[in-house]
């Protein structure tokens, strides 16, 4: 979560791999890497290749690998890298988009600066929101928006698969009961496709999930073994025990190559700024469930302040405080911790209101948002 989500986050992720190659932790028993993903269907979803930059399989998008699925498929694959979220938000905003899909996803919750979201959201002549519960997303006014209910991976007839972030292909049978109306989402997607293209029908028109299974063992290779799976318990791993075993890579010379990185910029701060940072590591996703966070017991309006930062600027437990910059302003309440000198964590999507999120302050490899920024602190009258 928070290794990526900031201006040097592949920098950062090769610098823990460079680590791990030093000190021979990969490949064995008691070490390896692993990242800690924010919702259980990520893994799995990306590694069919729901996401811009990659085909199933984690496969490049290029003019081959776009043939190579063309000739299993038997239609056209477009050999370019798709849109980012953010770059989608973009394009909203400057009207270049008619019709917006979202499966699941909460943009207002977890994307920076939400009225410029709100606004983007708002552009699109139709706007589909096919998920299990409402989110404030959808009720962004437009032109049209239709809501879709969709069933749980435990409520598709016939069961289904996700991906743990060590590799494991679990299956989950069908819990017979589900919202009215509900419907398994690939079953949405393959009747749009077919409504757009009705000469593509066929290729969309699987009979149940087990189809599915084994289309997806025959185009992902690595997920060999996907199409056994049946009951409560059934998993397969791919890759086996361990990535890299004994230290063989997948490599021409067969050893790991360790990265140069840069060394990030440090932010300049005056008196009263200071270095914002979302605590995307120590709550799940955009949610901590409940008005106080149960691991900490502050309200998620809390603005942790390093308590020898507090003492210089007259600020007690419980004070009145505002975060703001260039790009919006946060009300919260002062809980004082042990922090790096001049700077603060609040929860988010509160945080979101200070977040920039121009494409020039983005992750240049990933295109990722800085949840990051600089911001001046101050005491509110009580």
């Amino acid at each position: 979560m928070g290794i990526t989500q900031n201006s040097h986050g592949a920098d950062g992720v090769r610098s823990i791999v460079n680590l791990a190659l030093a000190r021979g932790n990969v490949g064995r028993d008691g070490a390896g890497l692993m990242p800690i993903r924010g919702h259980s269907g990520v893994q799995g979803g990306g590694e069919m290749g729901a996401y811009a930059t990659a085909f199933p399989g984690q496969l490049p998008i290029n003019a081959e690998t776009a043939a190579s699925l063309e000739g299993q498929w038997g239609f056209p694959v477009p050999a370019t890298e798709g849109l980012t979220v953010n770059e989608m938000i973009d394009q909203c905003a400057g009207g270049m988009i008619d019709v917006l899909y979202s499966s699941g996803g909460n943009f207002l919750d977890v994307l920076p600066n939400p009225d410029y979201v709100s606004a983007a959201l708002g552009r699109p002549k139709l706007r589909i929101h096919a998920d299990i519960v409402l989110t404030p997303q959808m009720f962004v006014e437009a032109d049209a928006v239709l809501i879709l209910p969709v069933r749980t991976r435990y409520e598709q007839e016939g069961g289904g698969t996700s991906t743990t972030t060590e590799r494991r292909i679990a299956f989950s049978p069908e819990i017979p009961r589900f919202v009215q109306q509900a419907r398994s989402e690939w079953r949405l997607y393959g009747d749009i496709a077919a409504a757009v293209n009705p000469t593509l029908a066929g290729a969309f028109s699987w009979p149940d999930n087990q189809a599915l299974r084994e289309e997806i063992a025959r185009v992902v290779p690595m997920y060999a073994g996907i199409e056994k799976l049946a009951t409560t318990g059934d998993a397969v791993q791919w890759g086996g025990r361990h990535l890299c075993a004994d230290g063989n890579f997948p490599t021409p010379t067969g050893r790991g190559r360790f990265s140069t990185v840069d060394t990030p910029r440090q932010a300049e701060l005056t008196a009263d700024e200071f270095l914002l940072s979302t605590r995307r590591g120590k709550q799940f996703n955009s949610m901590i469930w409940q008005q106080e966070d149960p691991l900490t017991g502050a309200h998620r309006d809390a603005v942790y302040i390093d308590a020898g930062d507090a003492a210089q600027m007259g600020i007690k437990e419980g004070d009145a405080v505002r975060l703001s910059n260039d790009i919006g302003e946060m009300r919260g309440r002062a809980k004082l911790v042990s922090l790096a000198r001049k700077s603060v964590q609040v929860h988010w999507p509160e945080g979101n209101a200070v977040l920039a999120d121009a494409p020039t302050e983005r992750e240049p490899g990933s295109k990722m948002p800085d949840y990051n920024s600089v911001v001046r602190l101050e005491r509110l009258a009580q």
